[in-house]
């Protein structure tokens, strides 16, 4: 089954409200989608533009698929798969072409995605949602309305202000009995603000803090990681599966958050997911603001690693305006179930 065209467009979703981090503010979800077609069938794959974490824009995106574009049509898909893999393109680009590719390889065996993956558990799997960065009055309210919808694992965004980060977590932790907290500093604070966050925050439960210092400060990270009894989830420290066995050998974090666009698409995440299981170390199965099909691979990969993934971060479509009928699966409060 060889690759006959390939097309790609630019898409965006409107948010419900803007997406505010320590890294970046959006209202839109802005994404590249590819179409990559055989004779019989298409294969979509997605990848958003996250400039502020992989290096790469809309226009970086389309500029890698169209610079392997004639070299992949006419290639068989199994042979496209290898290349894109190999080739000197950002890890967003490779991602959606990686998972166009394996759509199409599990067409060709008339298999579905879920059959392709070898799910045997269809129970329903449980994302957290994003709590953007703001005054922590609006937070709280932002918070509130979450919970209130049944959405109680609350993924918080937090910048450097290390003052304003313990005065917000407190008082969502405190007003929001029940609710489970991640805290994602984003890399926004040093060794020293990690450590007194932590002291001043002893009194609360908190199920993680994610990335908290420089991506490569990995020392300051083990340090963190040796200090405290709360989870420290390595994420812009891990794109590659060399990243990964280096935080995991190391004993730099407790998790690892694995995000598509990060490593190069499902393909790679395989192997760092099984090194993972392997050295007996629970993920955060992760994604950036995506779009619906990139969103779709990813809870299907959840599914069949979730013995291995302790948190999905896959809330995406909780923050569109409005759901798209792409989806494959069905949204309520923070339940996720496959569509019937």
């Amino acid at each position: 089954m060889k690759l006959t065209k390939i097309v790609y467009e630019r898409k965006q979703i409107p948010l419900k409200t803007p997406f505010i981090t320590a890294l970046r503010s959006v209202e839109n979800v802005e994404f590249v989608r590819v179409y990559l077609y055989t004779q019989e069938f298409v294969g979509i794959g997605e990848a958003p533009a996250t400039k502020a974490i992989t290096g790469e824009d809309i226009e970086n995106i389309m500029h890698s698929i169209a610079a392997i574009q004639r070299t992949l049509e006419g290639m068989e898909v199994q042979e496209a798969l290898l290349y894109v893999q190999s080739a000197d393109i950002g890890s967003s680009a490779k991602a959606a072409l990686d998972m166009a590719l394996l759509i199409l390889l599990a067409k060709q065996t008339g298999q579905t995605l879920a059959d392709f993956f070898g799910i045997k558990d269809f129970a329903p799997l449980y994302t957290d949602v994003t709590i953007s960065f703001n005054k922590t009055d609006t937070m709280l309210q932002d918070a509130r309305t979450a919970f209130e919808k049944k959405q109680h694992i609350l993924k918080v965004k937090v910048a450097d202000d290390i003052e304003h980060a313990i005065k917000t977590i407190r008082t969502i932790a405190l007003d929001l009995h029940g609710a489970e907290i991640l805290v994602d500093a984003n890399q926004a604070w040093s060794l020293e603000d990690t450590l007194y966050f932590i002291d001043e925050t002893k009194d609360i439960k908190l199920a993680l803090i994610e990335q908290p210092v420089d991506a490569k400060d990995t020392d300051s990270l083990k340090s963190i990681t040796e200090y405290c009894d709360i989870a420290i989830l390595a994420d812009e420290a891990v794109f590659t599966l060399e990243d990964a066995k280096k935080i995991i050998e190391s004993q730099s974090a407790d998790m690892i958050n694995i995000k598509l666009m990060k490593c190069g698409g499902v393909t790679p995440a395989i192997e760092i997911l099984k090194y993972a299981r392997d050295k007996g170390v629970m993920c955060m199965l992760g994604s950036m603001l995506e779009g619906p099909h990139s969103i779709n691979i990813a809870l299907y990969l959840a599914m069949a690693f979730r013995d291995v993934v302790k948190f999905v971060d896959l809330d995406s479509p909780l923050l569109y305006k409005e759901l798209p009928s792409e989806l494959d699966f069905m949204y309520e409060g923070c339940k996720i179930s496959l569509k019937k």
